[in-house]
C-alpha cells in the first residue's frame, strides 16, 4: 500500500487486491459529491491522479458513502487522461506555434484564449461540454475564415483551424465521447446527467460492505414495489430490456434514505460495536443475540446521538438500529431481500465481488441484481453460518446446509467452499413462505400449480394414510408441496417430521395448533459427520419408537431411504408416512430407490402414490412455471420389473395443450386398487366407487368455493393457511355432524353448509 498523498481534500492511497490496482481517494475533507458524473472537480482531480498513477483498474472515492468504478469505467477515465495529457504537452498546439506572425496575434488572441481555456480546464472537468464547445469554436472559425478580408492572417487562422479538426477528430475517436455521442441530442452544457450514461459506481455506506448500482439502467420498467414495515421501507424496481434476455431486480434499500448525519452515526456506532465478537455460545440462539444487540445498539445511538446535539426520535433510532443490526450480527443486505415475500432463492456465485447476486422472483423468474458483495462481507456469512449451525465449513468439509431465521423470514442455506469451488464462496439462499404453502393457493388461478380435483384427490388420499413420495427436479416445488400436504392433516393427529435442514413449516403449524415434533439429523451433503448429529437413518428409525404419528421426510437422498420404508411398511394402514425425491417419473422414483440406493423391492411395494411435480418452460424458454404433472398409484402385483409389469397406474396426468391436471380413465372407471383398499376400510365407501368418487368431488368443490370466495372479496388471506386449517376443520365437523344426522354422506348438503358457513365467516372477517 503507498502512503496517503495530496493532503487534505483528495488524499489518496493505491494497493492491490489480487490482480487488481485500487486508487482510493478520500473525500471526506471535500465540499463537493465524491462521484465523476455528479461533479467536475472530482473527474478533474481523478484525471490529475491518473496521469500521476499508472495501471490503475479500479477507483474507490469515498465520503460517508463508497463510490466504485470498475475497470470499464476506469478505463474511460484512463483514456481521457492520457488524451488530456497529450493535449497539453504537445507544443504544436501552443500559442507560438499556432501564431506563426507577430501581426496576427492580435486576430487569434480572443479565439486562442477560449482554445486554451477549453484544453487546459474543461476538458478535464466536463469533457463533453468540452467537445461541444470545440465544435462551436470550429464552426465560428470556419465563418470567420470565409469573410476573411486580410489574407495575411489566413495560414495561422488555416492553421489553427487544423488543429481544432484534429482534435475533434481525435476526441470523436476516443470509447468515452463514441459512448456519449448517441446521447448528445438536447444535451444542454454543463448538464452531467448525460455522464450517468456512460459510469454506473457501485456505491455504499461506509458501513455497508455490500455494494450497490444506485442509478437506473436504460431499460423498460415492468413494476414497481414497495415492501417492510414503515420504518424498514425498501424499494424494488423490476426492469426488462428490448434487446437482452435478462431481467434486473433493482434494490433501493432502506439504508439508503438516511441522512448524511445518520450515516455518520452508524460509521461510528459500527466500530464501537466491532470491538465486542459474538462468541459461539451466543449464536446457539441468534434470535436471543439479536434482540440483545439490538437493544445494545439503540442505546449507542442515543448516546452518540447527544453527544453530536443530533436530534433523533424513536422511529429513527429503532430505524437506524435494524440497520446496524443487519451490517454487525447479521447477513447485510442478504436479509433486506429475503424479506421480500416475492423473493424465492437468493444466490451467491464465486469470484466474490465480481458478480451480482442472483435471484429467483416468484413473478419473474431468474433475475440479477444491482448488489455486488465484496469478498469481505462473503468471508464474514460463511463465518456466522459456522457459529450458528454448528457445522464445519472448511477444506475437509466444503459443504454447509444450515437453516437461518430471521424476524421477517426462515430460509435455508446452502455454502459451498474449496476445495468443491475452487473460486472460492458460494452460497444459495431458500426463502420459506411466511406461511405453508396450500391447495388453495395453489389453484389461485395466477399460479395454478394444481386443479381441484387434483386437490380433491389428494385431500381423500391424505384422509385415508396413503404413504406417498413426491418427486420432482431441484426447484421444482417438492419440499413447498410436502408443506401443503401437512395442512391437510387434521390437527387432532401428532405430526413427527424429520429433516437435516429445516424447511418444512413446523414453526408455523405449531403457531397453528397442531401436535407436530420437529427433529434434525445430520447432513446428507456432509463429507464428515459431525459427533453431535445422529444420522439419518437412525433418524427415522427412532420415529417408529415415538408413538402413533404421521412422518414427513423432508428430502430422501440416500441409506435413509431404507428405514424410511421400513417405516411406511410398518405405518401404511394407519398414518400417513410422505416425502420427497429427486425424479422426474414413477420408475424414475423406483430406479433411485432400488438401483442406485438399495432398497429391497419388496419395501418400495410400501409406497401407495407418487406426485410428480415439475417447472413447465413456455415456447421461448423464457418463463417457466410449476405444475403438477401426474398423480400415479403404486400397485403390489408384480415382481420384477414395475414398468413391464403395469405397476405405476395413473390417476391424474398434465395435459400441455390444455395445461391442465386431467383424470385418466383408470380413475374415472374407479380402476384404482389403492382407493379400493382404501374404501374397503370405510362403511360408506365399501364396495361403492360412486360413493368415493362423490367424496373426491365433494373435497374438490369445498376447496373451489374458498377459491371462488377469494375472487369475488379479493382477500389473500381467504388461501393462507390460518383460514384454510379452519375451512378444512369445518369440512370434518360437517361431514361428521351431516352423515350422524341422515345416516350417510348427503354430498350436495355438506357443500351446501360448507359454503353457507364460508359466507358467514368471510362477512365475520370484513365487518
Amino acid at each position: 500500500m503507498v502512503g496517503l498523498k495530496e493532503k487534505g481534500c483528495f488524499e489518496y492511497d493505491v494497493y492491490h487486491e489480487g490482480e487488481n490496482k485500487i486508487l482510493k481517494v478520500y473525500c471526506e475533507k471535500c465540499t463537493f459529491p465524491p462521484s465523476v458524473e455528479d461533479s467536475a472537480l472530482a473527474m478533474a482531480k481523478t484525471i490529475d491522479l491518473l496521469q500521476q498513477v499508472t495501471g490503475v483498474t479500479t477507483i474507490i472515492l469515498t465520503q460517508r458513502r463508497e463510490y466504485e468504478y470498475d475497470y470499464s469505467q476506469v478505463s474511460l477515465l484512463v483514456e481521457l487522461a492520457l488524451f488530456y495529457r497529450v493535449i497539453n504537452k504537445e507544443q504544436r498546439y501552443s500559442h507560438s506555434a499556432l501564431v506563426t506572425d507577430p501581426l496576427h496575434e492580435r486576430y487569434l488572441k480572443a479565439s486562442y484564449a477560449v482554445f486554451q481555456r477549453i484544453i487546459s480546464h474543461k476538458l478535464k472537468e466536463d469533457p463533453i461540454q468540452a467537445y461541444v464547445e470545440l465544435k462551436r469554436l470550429l464552426r465560428r472559425e470556419k465563418i470567420k475564415a470565409n469573410n476573411l478580408i486580410d489574407e495575411r492572417h489566413s495560414a495561422s487562422h488555416q492553421k489553427f483551424i487544423g488543429v481544432l479538426h484534429e482534435i475533434i477528430d481525435t476526441l470523436e475517436k476516443t470509447k468515452f465521447v463514441s459512448l456519449i455521442l448517441p446521447h448528445l441530442p438536447g444535451y444542454k452544457l454543463g448538464d452531467r446527467e448525460i455522464y450517468k450514461n456512460v459510469f454506473h459506481p457501485t456505491t455504499r455506506p461506509d458501513f455497508m460492505y455490500t455494494k450497490l448500482i444506485s442509478e437506473y439502467p436504460e431499460g423498460e420498467i415492468q413494476e414497481s414495489y414497495s415492501f417492510g414495515e414503515e420504518i424498514e421501507k425498501a424499494d424494488v424496481t423490476i426492469f426488462g430490456f428490448p434487446d437482452n434476455i435478462k431481467t434486473l431486480y433493482h434494490l433501493n434499500p432502506p439504508e439508503f434514505k438516511f441522512t448524511e448525519d445518520e450515516y455518520g452515526l452508524l460509521d461510528d456506532a459500527k466500530r464501537i460495536m466491532a470491538e465486542h465478537k459474538p462468541t459461539q455460545e451466543e449464536f446457539v440462539n441468534p434470535q436471543r443475540m439479536r434482540e440483545v444487540f439490538f437493544s445494545i445498539g439503540q442505546d449507542l445511538l442515543r448516546d452518540l446521538a447527544k453527544q453530536k446535539k443530533i436530534g433523533l426520535n424513536d422511529q429513527q433510532v429503532e430505524q437506524l438500529a435494524n440497520s446496524l443490526l443487519r451490517y454487525t450480527v447479521g447477513f447485510g443486505l442478504i436479509e433486506v431481500l429475503l424479506a421480500d415475500p416475492k423473493v424465492q432463492d437468493v444466490n451467491i456465485n464465486s469470484p466474490n465481488g465480481e458478480l451480482p447476486i442472483f435471484l429467483v422472483h416468484q413473478d419473474y423468474g431468474d433475475c440479477y441484481t444491482n448488489i455486488y458483495p465484496t469478498p469481505q462481507e462473503v468471508d464474514s456469512w460463511a463465518t456466522k453460518l459456522r457459529l450458528i449451525s454448528g457445522r464445519p465449513l472448511d477444506e475437509a468439509n466444503p459443504i454447509l446446509d444450515t437453516e437461518l431465521e430471521i424476524t421477517n423470514f426462515t430460509s435455508r442455506v446452502s455454502a459451498v467452499t474449496a476445495p468443491l469451488n475452487p473460486m472460492g464462496l458460494a452460497f444459495s439462499f431458500r426463502r420459506h413462505r411466511d406461511h405453508p404453502w396450500t391447495f388453495c393457493l395453489y389453484m389461485n388461478p395466477k399460479i395454478k400449480m394444481m386443479n381441484p380435483l387434483c386437490a380433491g384427490l389428494l385431500s381423500f388420499l391424505i384422509d385415508n394414510n396413503a404413504t406417498m413420495l413426491i418427486a420432482g427436479t431441484r426447484s421444482s416445488g417438492k419440499s413447498s408441496l410436502l408443506g401443503s400436504v401437512l395442512v391437510e392433516i387434521m390437527r387432532r393427529f401428532r405430526i413427527l417430521t424429520i429433516e437435516d435442514t429445516f424447511e418444512l413449516p413446523g414453526n408455523s403449524l405449531r403457531d397453528l395448533g397442531y401436535n407436530i415434533e420437529s427433529l434434525k439429523v445430520g447432513s446428507a451433503l456432509s463429507t464428515k459427520e459431525s459427533g453431535s448429529e445422529v444420522d439419518a437413518s437412525t433418524g427415522i428409525r427412532s420415529t417408529l419408537r415415538l408413538g402413533d404419528s404421521a412422518l414427513f421426510v423432508g428430502e430422501v437422498r440416500s441409506q435413509e431411504a431404507i428405514s424410511l420404508f421400513e417405516a411406511m411398511r410398518v405405518g401404511a394402514a394407519a398414518n400417513v408416512v410422505a416425502g420427497t425425491i429427486h425424479a422426474a417419473s414413477p420408475y424414475g422414483v423406483y430406479d433411485r430407490v432400488v438401483n442406485d440406493i438399495g432398497v429391497p423391492k419388496t419395501s418400495f411395494k410400501a409406497v401407495d402414490i407418487i406426485i410428480q411435480c415439475n417447472p413447465v418452460k413456455s415456447a421461448s424458454g423464457l418463463k417457466k412455471v410449476k405444475r403438477v404433472l401426474g398423480i400415479s398409484e403404486v400397485r403390489k402385483q408384480w415382481e420384477d420389473d414395475p414398468l413391464k409389469e403395469g405397476a405405476f397406474v395413473d390417476l391424474m396426468k398434465y395435459n400441455s395443450q390444455t395445461d391442465e391436471l386431467e383424470i385418466t380413465d383408470d380413475l374415472i372407471n374407479g380402476n384404482s386398487g389403492i382407493l379400493k383398499r382404501m374404501a374397503g376400510n370405510t362403511r360408506e365407501f365399501a364396495g361403492n366407487w360412486d360413493a368415493v368418487w362423490n367424496n373426491i368431488q365433494l373435497r374438490a368443490d369445498c376447496k373451489q368455493a374458498v377459491v371462488d370466495i377469494h375472487g369475488q372479496v379479493k382477500d389473500d388471506s381467504l388461501l393462507e393457511a390460518p383460514f384454510i386449517i379452519k375451512s378444512n376443520d369445518m369440512f370434518h365437523l360437517l361431514t361428521d355432524k351431516i352423515k350422524e344426522e341422515v345416516g350417510a354422506m348427503d354430498s350436495d348438503r355438506i357443500l351446501f353448509e360448507f359454503k353457507e358457513w364460508l359466507k358467514n365467516e368471510v362477512k365475520k372477517k370484513r365487518m
